[in-house]
């Protein structure tokens, strides 16, 4: 047994059946008996998307608020996936960077 983490960037995730595929590959490690954190981007555009809607609200505006909009993209394909996931019998749950106590060096 081993602990993976996994990263899956946007493209990987870009729609329900690519996020459906990262489901089945991370099973695949699960039932293999391997301990999976899997990390995941936004959906291929949608960062994008809320760039521009920040902008377009207004050109100043302050650097929380900003990150508070952009990292949505992530929550929402975390989500997604952990759905994905419990729909096919792997026990998941989302968690977001904050409420983890990870160390790294």
């Amino acid at each position: 047994m081993a602990r993976i983490v996994q990263k899956f960037g946007g493209t990987s995730v870009g729609d329900l059946e690519r996020i459906r595929n990262v489901a089945q590959r991370v099973k695949s490690c699960v039932e293999a008996g391997d301990e999976v954190a899997v990390v995941v981007s936004a959906m291929a555009g949608t960062t994008n998307q809320l760039v521009e809607w920040a902008k377009q609200v207004g050109p100043m505006h302050d650097a929380r608020e900003y990150d508070a909009i952009v990292s949505t993209g992530e929550q929402v394909t975390v989500g997604l996936l952990s759905i994905a996931l419990q729909n096919i019998g792997v026990d998941a749950r989302s968690w977001l960077g904050w409420p983890i106590p990870l160390r790294t060096d």
